[in-house]
């Protein structure tokens, strides 16, 4: 399955995972200082940059090798957790008293602008540039990791495809590898070794 297939079957799938939260859990504590409402907004987020993004011009070349060296390099270097958190609250308010239709609204917009790029699509980011599939699996990425959340916190089934965990799972050890994580994290795979508390490949 190509990435922009991917990242649409994930987005479906957390878009009906948000049609089934019951109105008196959004305000549950979820994730870290986030309610509920915060992170599906967050989680969201991986939809509306889509967007975002594919309406600004093309940078004309990428200078991000790929999605594991947006999270092991850019994603790291460029993010905040502070303004993370702010971001995720501001679009848990944005979603309005109909969140899964604010998201099904949201999904349309991007698929649209997806479907209608160029295969040589180079996404603009911080002022960098990356090919569009390789920014769609950093999407799916956000959705799988962030749907799991969201099923913990609710008790809900996530929904997401053996396939796609799979391939988040893969970028996720390509993450640790490109760090210089990759022997530690393939210890604590195969049974040598353990984990340092605190451990994230993001």
């Amino acid at each position: 399955m190509g990435s922009a297939a991917m990242y649409f079957h994930s987005a479906t799938a957390f878009h009906d995972l948000v049609t089934r939260i019951d109105d008196d859990q959004w305000d549950s504590v979820a994730l870290g200082e986030w309610s509920l409402r915060s992170l599906v907004g967050h989680t969201t987020r991986a939809i509306l940059t889509v967007e975002s993004y594919l309406l600004l011009d093309d940078p004309g070349y990428p200078n991000v090798q790929n999605a594991e060296g947006y999270y092991a390099r850019v994603y790291r270097d460029l993010t905040d957790p502070v303004a993370v958190a702010a971001r995720g609250v501001e679009a848990g308010i944005w979603l309005g008293a109909d969140p899964a239709q604010t998201i099904a609204d949201a999904l349309s917009r991007a698929m649209a602008l997806v479907d209608a790029a160029p295969p040589e699509r180079i996404v603009s980011i911080g002022g960098l540039g990356i090919e569009l599939p390789e920014y769609l699996r950093t999407r799916t990425f956000e959705l799988i990791v962030h749907s799991i959340d969201i099923s913990r916190a609710t008790g809900l089934p996530h929904g997401q495809s053996p396939d796609a965990i799979a391939a988040t799972l893969e970028l996720a050890a390509g993450i640790a590898a490109m760090r210089g994580d990759g022997e530690l994290l393939l210890a604590a795979l195969t049974g040598r070794g353990a984990l340092p508390a605190g451990f994230s490949v993001v």
